[in-house]
């Protein structure tokens, strides 16, 4: 159907809205108009509509402008715009207000001295409307505009002009009276004020002043220059002010008042006195000009015809005088009849024929050299009236309207009265016609009758006077003719059905009259319906028709009219005829059905046209008669529905309805059968236990209630809890499960800890919640405090004893029952480590700490703990123990350094116990004693001694405690030889990276020695450079900056003299941030992870913290959580349910934060609703309602928070919304009868949003169905079907095709390039002879391949892979494998039961050169560049580079999983061990993306040292995931030359893992658990581990059936040795025609250089969906395993 038509509504905006301006200024309104063009506008003021005249004019394309100039007063209103479409009418208004904006000044400037250059302001501010012009004069002259003279003008928000003379380096000429003058269209006024500049006084030259008499007249004397005395007037040398009229101001202004020209008119002298006896003067004329003065005149009264004529004599006014006349404001010319007569004082005005037109406004005006001036008078015109249109006899009609015509004119206007006279004779007298409302008088003086009347016949006179003349009359006769009338007939009557009725109708009116009679809108004919017959009789004036109904019917009960018709009019009489017989039986329907009682609502369609007085309802069970019928007489007529109670569920019944009036009583209803429903559960369940089984969940057991109570189908149970604690609210917590059997099991988690909980369970069926169980309580597990003591205080008592108290933490925290504390502390060095740490048990609130460190800085820490484990420990507390005597100096040495001199050194006490205050050195041979140093100074030199005697040195320090032990005595004499002597010390030096290091080495000798720095290298010893690091001071002292870890090593210093040397070694240590920490998942459930990890390398410095932080998957605000060192694992709480989680972790030392870990994902348990297609949807429809059951959502494990359902009948557009929260019954009311229904569901948690889509249908009125919509089906549905199906299949095959090209092109040139580096076997040859020997134990090919061919193997090699079908994608080396993921297609084909797991190792060599930038590939994440990762490494033996290896394996088909694992090798020898840092992770291939996420199932790890294995395999046993894993350790032995052998690949031809040399250490070198059995596989759900590195989409087609053997491990040379033919990640890949086609984006080519990547989908590691577990049970593999590997 086509689409109706929209019309935009009608608005209309008109600006501006309020506007203030003046008189005399110019007014735009505008009218803005949106939505249709097609309207009309008009303009109203006040009300009226607006007139156009000489100020006001509309224009515009649609009059949308309205435009006023020259505005008036009585312009000011309120003016509205009215737009009209059609129907529509939209206004807009706005306020214009006029106001005298006459200009008047409110601020100005004073009078003011100013010296000459320097500059001044003046100010003038106006206001007026509209607003005004400020113009400037300086002594009655325009001031010019220029350099030094400048005027602005602005205009404020209020209105205010404000104009600014700015005068820049005045002069004596800038001096005088300054005025500013205002103007606007309505007037002007000005302010003036002189401004004086020093200088010598003179008078500017005046001009001669023309007055006007009778007027103020203001004289200036022009003076400039400053100062002077006095101004002074003289006029005839007498001094003026002579008389009242005359001020003389003080600035030297003369006003004279009302200027008389025989008085005033003269010559003027301006003195100005300048010295005591000196004056200047300047005198000015002064001519007085006499203005015109008309006499008064008046127009005498004047009629039509008269002569008239007027003089305007001027009896004053100097000449010339020029004199004109003006009518109405326009300029009088001579002619047509007016003729104007002028002479030197005098102008007449004359009229020869005096007529209407010259009404009006006539001016005379009279001007000359000093002014002009007006005078005004009226002519009225007297007219006598006439008439225009005369009255004529006519006819009026009865009841209508009607209008005597009289229209007279004249002037004045005549007045108009009408007069009546009764009768059609002659008129006696005429009577004055009273005005009603009903009669009145038009403006054009006709008499408007609204409603003629019989008695309005008779004669009517139009009378007119206007006292010009006679008055006029005249007179008419009015006829009234009646039309025809009913005048008597029933409005309504009743009829009984079968029963003869006649209807009577009564008309009056003018002869002929026709009567007819129709029924509705239908002429009735008797003619063609014998039912009907009409008769007609005259009664005198009247006429009487009468119509008879044989018999009356129920069609009857309609309107019949009678219409009268005559020549003048017509009339019609309506009468409302009500058949009345017994009523139709109701329409009966049921509105609800349920277990024991139904809802009835029935319609009473046609009640017999009498009012129903009552219904009667019979029901039955179906299979009975309706003799045995039950029934409820009499209901009340205003009740239109019922309920039937005490029904039986699950029955049938039928039911029909009686309907009564007075009439009778109806048929009975039609019969309805109806099934009553399902009873909600009468019993509880049974035998309800309750298990407590962590602090935070309880596991609930029953039994299904007893059948018999049951009343249905059990769906469902409702578990209620709520804690029984004090201070509980006690309402019961409500969760849901599906039935599963006559027993059940339910475990309610996130409870509180160690808190009682009341439980009862209800069952529900469709129908309803059956009664709940009577409470049983019990009390979950204990679990570790949550908050730590409180009021925790710490005092120092002695050097060595502390005591610690604290308060038991809040009763709420903690979780169980308080077992008692622990006090940890530990000590902090003064150079930022710490010491061990320790802790004390106690069950007191108070301990006392003995044998602590003496004036050492302890951190101290107090935790409560229950029998489930240590709480959360509280804030750290520092305390210092107190001052002691310090320990000995830990080292002293003594040196001669001359023949009467030795120097002594010491190192400071190990333990000074104290702030050191001084040094006391010892002496012991007679005549010496002692010496003090300040604690600054660590060497003394003694002098004075004898050569050859020996002396006994020693020495102690001193605190504010006292002198303490002495150090070690050492024999010294002095020597004539002073051979070079160190008197610092060696030992080791550690400070944090980023600083700058001193390294002492002070030294003694005669002469001076020679110092020389060198660092030990592996082999050698290299010399200290000095550079912009490094730098060695003349005291010997090295100083290193910004030390950073490859600076960490031995340093010797060397001083060297003629007589001898000294050294000393110190070593560096370095220290660092520490490495990143081994994150995992242990355990996840509905609201919280839990994380378990291995912390890396401490970068030499004690962990002080882990920082872990966690965001939702999908964003990146990021929260931090703040852990002890101590901890391993964490558990994060309160997370969404059914939500993924990113979360990485980082460790602190002193130095500072470290590296961050691999960035992991977990999901909480829980997934979004859906609904379970067992359950109902529906459960009870009739034709305007629905009742849906929601409990066939499920909540996924996440509670639902919302349900929004949106339905509407098929074929409609739009959606009708409803928002529940309600997860049990829902109704949609008012609902179309008969009519299909879509509806659509969504029902949403915390996990996302499940939809379900259902179609229902409506009952019809009668409670029957409706059959279903059917799809007409057109002539081209089969042409659809076919283009729907085979699109699909042809886009497929057209990809594949794609596919298979790209496949063949690509393989084609891996063909072309390998046979290139085939033809350049020459560069093999020159292979050095331990790398031929060393790769033909590791190159994975047949025997045939390692025929001894010289240095041709290799070319050999690649010809025996080529045939066997291998693709080479990397060199290679080493055996720990690490697997790629391949499609179950690729596992399918071609491999047996029997085929066991072959591989290639490809070892990376880019990585292990001995110079360059060192690449940490320890922290790729997945899709990243590591060389953009890049961070320097240290070159000491303990900082090693690293190297990658890959090993591609497939396994035999009962493999349960197909892996890749990534191996970051650092390759170096360190007692024996080859240290590595690796991350190995399984997968489990899953054919649903987000579901898949949960399918990481293992992971694999290797250790740098036995400890750290050691560790994880303590760690593993303790992991949940592992609990019913078997665990299988592997020892060996592991010896340094394996260990070069493996890492530097320069050895002889012979496997390095099995040429060990001598076992030096035996250990475990691995460990595996292996997965737990498939019906523990449920605990893995959820588990994820870190991504370090995710497998591409990349498919590597290996065939598995060519008879190369396992993979080994080719050693590479290093960077002297050669290179092997194919590069690495260049290897050609030769065709394997047995392949077939490889998915999209599966190219076979993986090239892997410094920068490679590996990555790929982010959801292929992390999901485990349902299906992933089954096939792992199937398969025999478990949900987490773990091995580790020590290499």
């Amino acid at each position: 159907m086509p689409l109706p038509s929209l019309t935009d509504p009608l608005r209309v905006t008109l600006t501006p809205k309020k506007l203030k301006t003046g008189i005399g200024s110019t007014v735009i309104l505008s009218c803005a108009l949106s939505g249709s063009p097609e309207y009309v506008i008009r303009w109203y003021r006040n009300t009226d509509l607006v007139a156009v005249d000489d100020y006001i004019s509309i224009r515009g394309i649609s009059n949308e402008t309205l435009l006023i100039t020259a505005a008036q007063k009585s312009h000011s209103g309120a003016y509205q715009c009215f737009a009209t479409r059609k129907s529509q009418t939209a206004q807009d208004f706005s306020i214009i207000t006029l106001e005298d904006g006459t200009p008047r000044i409110v601020s100005s400037f004073s009078e003011k001295v100013v010296n000459p250059g320097e500059q001044f302001s003046l100010m003038c501010a106006a206001k007026g409307a509209p607003p005004p012009t400020v113009t400037w004069a300086l002594d009655d002259e325009p001031i010019p505009r220029d350099s030094g003279h400048r005027s602005n003008q602005y205009t404020m928000s209020d209105g205010t002009t404000v104009s600014h003379m700015n005068v820049s380096g005045p002069q004596i000429k800038d001096g005088g009276v300054y005025r500013c003058t205002a103007r606007n269209s309505v007037g002007s006024a000005e302010y003036q004020a002189r401004i004086n500049v020093r200088g010598p006084p003179s008078i500017r030259a005046m001009k001669n002043i023309t007055a006007v008499a009778g007027r103020d007249t203001f004289i200036n004397c022009r003076v400039i220059g400053y100062p002077y005395y006095s101004i002074k007037w003289y006029k005839d040398s007498l001094l003026l002010p002579d008389n009242h009229r005359q001020v003389v101001f003080e600035n030297g202004t003369l006003k004279l008042m009302d200027v008389q020209k025989g008085m005033d008119e003269g010559e003027y002298l301006c003195s100005v006195l300048i010295q005591p006896q000196l004056s200047i003067s300047q005198s000015v004329h002064v001519t007085v000009k006499v203005p015109p003065l008309i006499q008064p005149f008046e127009f005498p009264p004047a009629s039509i015809g008269q002569l008239l004529y007027i003089p305007c004599v001027v009896s004053s006014g100097d000449m010339p005088i020029h004199i004109t006349w003006r009518k109405d404001g326009h300029v009088i010319l001579s002619g047509s009849g007016v003729t104007i007569e002028s002479k030197e004082f005098m102008s007449s005005l004359q009229i020869s024929s005096v007529s209407l037109k010259h009404n009006g406004n006539y001016t005379c005006i009279a001007s000359n050299d000093a002014a002009t001036v007006s005078r005004e008078r009226q002519l009225i015109v007297r007219v006598p009236p006439r008439f225009v249109v005369q009255p004529n006899n006519q006819d009026g009609i009865y009841g209508k309207a009607g209008v005597l015509n009289c229209s007279v004119d004249g002037y004045p206007p005549p007045k108009v009265m009408w007069k009546h006279a009764k009768g059609s004779g002659n008129p006696q007298q005429y009577h004055p016609i009273p005005l009603t409302g009903r009669i009145q008088i038009l403006p054009n003086s006709s008499l408007l009758i609204r409603h003629v009347l019989e008695e309005d016949i008779g004669y009517y006179l139009c009378q007119a006077s206007n006292g010009v003349g006679t008055d006029i009359s005249k007179s008419m006769f009015l006829t009234v003719k009646i039309p025809a009338m009913i005048t008597s007939h029933p409005n309504t009557t009743i009829a009984i059905k079968g029963q003869t009725k006649e209807l009577n109708c009564t008309a009056r009116g003018e002869r002929p009259i026709i009567i007819r009679w129709e029924k509705g809108d239908t002429v009735i004919d008797p003619d063609r319906n014998m039912r009907y017959a009409i008769t007609t009789k005259d009664n005198g004036d009247e006429v009487i028709s009468t119509l008879k109904l044989k018999p009356a019917d129920r069609g009857d009960s309609v309107f019949f009219s009678c219409h009268a018709i005559n020549s003048y009019g017509e009339d019609r009489g309506l009468i409302q005829l009500t058949v009345q017989e017994p009523p139709d039986p109701p329409e009966l329907e049921i509105r609800e059905v349920k277990a024991r009682s139904m809802n009835l609502r029935w319609t009473q369609r046609f009640d017999g046209n009498s009012i129903i007085t009552g219904f009667d309802i019979e029901y039955k069970n179906k299979s009975d008669s309706w003799d045995f019928k039950q029934s409820t007489r009499n209901i009340s007529p205003t009740i239109n529905q019922a309920n039937i109670v005490d029904l039986h569920p699950a029955s049938v019944y039928s039911i029909r309805m009686y309907s009564f009036n007075k009439i009778g009583r109806s048929e009975p209803s039609k019969e309805l059968t109806i099934s009553t429903e399902e009873a909600a559960p009468d019993g509880p369940p049974m035998d309800v236990t309750l298990q407590p089984i962590t602090s935070q969940s309880i596991q609930v057991t029953w039994k299904a209630p007893k059948k018999e109570l049951q009343n249905g189908v059990i769906r469902g149970y409702q578990i209620g809890y709520r804690e029984n604690s004090p201070g509980s609210n006690g309402q019961y917590s409500i969760v849901e499960m599906k039935a599963t059997g006559d027993s059940e099991v339910y475990t309610l988690d996130n409870l509180k800890k160690f808190a009682q909980y009341g439980v009862v369970v209800q069952a529900f069926n469709r129908a309803g919640t059956g009664p709940s169980s009577s409470e049983i309580n019990a009390t979950t597990l204990e679990d570790v405090p949550s908050q730590p003591p409180e009021n925790v205080r710490a005092i120092s008592i002695t050097s060595d004893v502390a005591v610690i108290s604290w308060s038991e933490p809040p009763r709420s925290t903690l979780n169980g029952v308080l077992k008692g504390y622990r006090v940890i502390f530990w000590s902090l060095y003064m150079d930022g480590e710490w010491g061990e740490m320790q802790n004390i048990t106690t069950t007191r609130e108070r301990v006392e700490l003995r044998g602590m460190e003496k004036f050492t800085n302890y951190s101290v820490q107090v935790l409560a703990y229950t029998q489930a484990g240590d709480g959360v420990r509280s804030s750290v507390l520092y305390i210092q123990t107190k001052e002691d005597i310090p320990g000995p100096p830990a080292g002293i040495k003594a040196v001669p350094s001359s023949a009467s001199s030795v120097v002594v050194s010491w190192l400071p006490p190990a333990k000074p116990n104290g702030i050191i205050r001084k040094y006391t050195i010892f002496c012991s041979s007679p005549g010496s004693g002692e010496y003090e140093t300040s604690p600054d100074q660590l060497f003394y030199r003694i002098a004075h001694l004898n050569r050859g005697q020996q002396y006994l040195l020693w020495v102690a320090a001193v605190t504010s405690a006292g002198r303490g032990n002495i150090s070690e005595k050492v024999t010294i004499e002095p020597a004539g030889k002073a051979p070079a002597k160190i008197i610092s010390f060696g030992g080791t030096v550690t400070t944090p990276w980023m600083k700058d290091v001193r390294l002492p080495c002070n030294s003694v000798g005669e002469p001076v020695p020679a110092i020389k720095w060198t660092k030990d290298s592996e082999d050698s010893a290299i010399p200290v450079t000095v550079d912009g690091h490094r730098l060695i001071q003349a005291n010997g002292t090295l100083v290193l900056r910004s030390v950073k870890a490859e600076d960490s090593g031995y340093y010797t210093c060397t001083a060297t003299n003629t007589w001898g040397f000294d050294t000393i070694i110190i070593n560096l240590l370095v220290q660092v941030p520490p490495d990143q920490p081994r994150l995992t998942v242990s355990k996840t459930s509905a609201s919280s992870i839990t994380l378990a990890w291995i912390p890396g390398d401490n970068g030499g410095s004690s962990i002080r913290g882990f920082v872990l932080q966690y965001s939702v998957d999908n964003s990146e605000e990021w929260k931090d959580v703040f852990i002890s060192s101590s901890e391993r694992s964490f558990k994060l709480e309160s997370l969404k349910c059914g939500t993924w989680y990113k979360v990485k972790l980082a460790a602190k030392n002193s130095v500072g934060a470290g590296r961050i870990s691999e960035i992991i994902e977990a999901k909480t348990h829980g997934r979004e609703p859906s609904f379970s297609k067992d359950q109902h949807l529906f459960t009870h429809i009739n034709s305007t309602h629905a009742r849906l059951n929601l409990q066939g959502w499920s909540s996924g494990g996440c509670p639902i928070t919302a349900i929004v359902l949106e339905y509407r009948p098929k074929g409609n557009w739009v959606w009708q919304s409803l928002r529940t929260n309600s997860s049990s019954e829902v109704f949609l009311t008012e609902l179309r009868e008969a009519t299909w229904y879509e509806l659509r569901m969504k029902a949403c948690n915390s996990a996302g949003c499940g939809n379900e889509t259902a179609q229902f249908a409506t009952l019809d009125y009668d409670g029957s169905t409706i059959p279903p919509i059917k799809s007409a089906q057109g002539e081209g549905d089969d042409v659809k079907k076919l283009f729907t199906i085979a699109c699909p299949v042809i886009l497929a095959t057209l990809g594949v095709a794609l596919l298979f090209i790209i496949r063949k092109k690509r393989k084609e040139k891996r063909l072309k390039r390998l046979r290139g580096e085939m033809g350049s076997s020459s560069r093999t040859r020159r292979a050095s002879s331990s790398w031929v020997s060393a790769g033909k134990a590791a190159i994975p090919c047949s025997p045939e391949c390692w025929a001894p061919m010289d240095g041709l193997w290799a070319s050999r090699c690649l010809q025996c892979l080529t045939r066997e079908r291998f693709e080479i994608h990397f060199p290679c080396t080493g055996d720990d494998k690490a697997t790629i993921p391949v499609t179950d297609t690729e596992f399918s084909q071609a491999v047996n039961p029997q085929s066991f797991c072959t591989g290639v190792s490809l070892h990376h060599p880019a990585l292990i050169q001995n110079t360059g930038p060192l690449i940490d590939m320890s922290d790729i994440r997945p899709g990243t560049n590591p060389v953009s990762r890049k961070s320097v490494k240290s070159a000491h033996s303990t900082r090693n580079r690293y190297s990658s290896q890959w090993t591609l394996t497939k396994c035999q088909a009962s493999t349960p999983a197909r892996t890749l694992t990534s191996d970051w090798r650092t390759v170096g020898s360190q007692h024996g061990i080859t240290v590595t840092e690796s991350d190995s992770y399984s997968a489990s291939l899953s054919q649903d993306t987000d579901k898949g996420r949960n399918s990481m199932v293992s992971t694999e790890s290797a250790s740098s040292t036995y400890e750290e294995l050691a560790r994880a395999y303590e760690h593993a046993k303790l992991e949940e995931q592992l609990q019913h894993a078997k665990f299988e350790i592997t020892e060996c032995f592991i010896s340094d030359s394996s260990s070069d052998q493996m890492t530097t690949g320069t050895t002889d031809n012979a496997d390095s893992m099995t040429s060990m040399s001598t076992p030096s250490e035996p250990g475990i070198c691995r460990f595996t658990a292996s997965p737990p059995k498939p019906q523990d596989s449920e605990r893995g759900k959820g588990v994820a581990v870190p991504i370090p590195h995710r497998a591409s989409k990349s498919r590597f087609p290996w065939d598995l059936w060519g008879s190369c053997p396992s993979s080994r491990t080719l050693p590479m040379p290093g960077p002297a040795g050669p290179a092997p033919a194919p590069a690495a990640g260049t290897a050609p890949a030769p065709p394997v025609p047995a392949e077939p086609p490889v998915p999209a984006g599966a190219a076979a080519e993986a090239r892997v250089p410094t920068h490679s990547k590996v990555g790929g989908s982010r959801d292929s590691l992390l999901e485990m969906s349902t299906s992933g577990v089954g096939r792992s049970q199937k398969q025999g593999a478990g949900a987490y395993s773990k091995s580790y590997t020590l290499v």
